[in-house]
């Protein structure tokens, strides 16, 4: 069972080759140490389209089970990554940002203004990450240890996918 999974990054400077990205490759190490295989990977400009459509090909045409995006989530008017995200998906999964805003909180207030989505698309998680690579590494930190499990059930081969109450599972 392979579980596969892309990186994105939302960056104007880096599509234009005037940053380094360092969030992105920092989330591909922690995915593959997890276990994933980062089969995608690429960098995208802060811009509305490009994301939806990048998304749309990671779940539908690559069949990806977890797709994790990094940067666009702040207050800038070019940060549009949770909108684009929320236009692809099928169902919210707003746990995750609450635990990911929780775990920035504890380390600091700032961490509130982080706008990260969640959610399903077909049998594609996403999970959006903010675009530094210190916040990115806490937030998916925070998450990853139970992404495995509901994805899963999203995939129906866990054991528990066929009972009721699946939101609650240990």
């Amino acid at each position: 069972m392979d579980r596969t999974a892309a990186v994105l990054t939302m960056s104007d400077l880096g599509y234009q080759g005037k940053r380094e990205d360092t969030s992105g490759p920092a989330l591909c190490a922690m995915l593959e140490q997890a276990g994933y295989q980062v089969v995608h990977r690429e960098i995208l400009p802060d811009d509305f389209e490009a994301i939806t459509a990048a998304l749309r090909h990671c779940a539908d045409e690559l069949g990806l089970w977890l797709v994790v995006t990094t940067g666009g989530t702040g207050f800038s008017p070019r940060d549009v990554t949770p909108e684009a995200t929320e236009a692809v998906l099928e169902r919210r999964t707003p746990g995750i940002p609450e635990a990911m805003r929780a775990e920035s909180m504890r380390i600091t207030p700032r961490g509130m203004l982080s706008r990260e989505a969640a959610g399903i698309r077909g049998q594609t998680l996403i999970v959006n990450c903010p675009g530094s690579e210190k916040a990115a590494r806490e937030c998916l930190g925070a998450v990853l240890p139970a992404l495995g499990h509901g994805l899963e059930i999203l995939r129906g081969i866990s054991k528990n996918c066929g009972q009721s109450g699946g939101e609650h599972h240990g």
